[in-house]
Parts: structure tokens; C-alpha cells; sequence
């Protein structure tokens, strides 16, 4: 709680800006402590503001990790490729493995 202020005179919370902080992914005792009330407060009072918020940016950093890929950034399309497409480093991903049959050169 802001020190500032008296213990009994809550001041307005706005949405908005709950919702912005969230979007940084602040903690909810971190937004109590910008907007001057308890992170409990905020977690009961504004619990889809800040699930809103949080949406935005996760949005916001994968929008920014595929401008990075295509951009060229060769780790961050090899982290995309393993987390989306299923991809990985292990070179046997055949169906089996098994070795291939010999044939002798006549």
C-alpha cells in the first residue's frame, strides 16, 4: 500500500492500467504495489484484468519471436521450429531403426 496515502481512502483503481501492468507481466503483488492496494486485492478484484493483460503479452513476445525468426535470427527459428513444429536435434526420427540391407558390388 503507497505510504502516502491514508490507511482508510482507497484510491480508484483503473482496469487499464492493470491490464497494461499485467501485460508486462507484473506480479500481482507488483501491480498492488504500482496502483496502491494488496497483490490479494488485485488478484480478487481483477482477476480477469490481469488474465487479460497476460493474454497481450504472451501475444505481444511471440509476435516478436517470429519477427526475430523470419528476420533471420537462426536460434530463434531453431527454438520455434522444436516448439511448434515438433522438430528436434535427434538426427533418428525414422519409423525404424533397424539397419539398411547390405547389397555386395558384383
Amino acid at each position: 500500500m503507497n505510504e502516502d496515502q491514508p490507511k482508510n481512502k482507497r484510491r480508484k483503481i483503473e482496469r487499464q492500467q492493470v491490464v497494461s501492468l499485467a501485460a508486462l507481466m507484473l506480479s500481482f503483488d507488483e501491480i498492488g504495489n504500482v496502483v496502491g492496494c494488496s497483490g490479494n486485492h488485485v488478484r480478487t478484484k481483477f482477476a480477469r484484468a490481469v488474465e487479460e493483460g497476460r493474454a497481450e503479452g504472451k501475444k505481444s513476445l511471440r509476435r516478436a519471436q517470429f519477427e526475430k525468426a523470419l528476420g533471420g535470427d537462426t536460434r530463434m527459428l531453431i527454438f520455434l521450429g522444436k516448439n511448434y513444429l515438433g522438430q528436434s536435434d535427434d538426427g533418428d526420427q525414422g519409423e525404424s531403426s533397424q539397419p539398411l540391407p547390405w547389397e555386395e558390388a558384383e
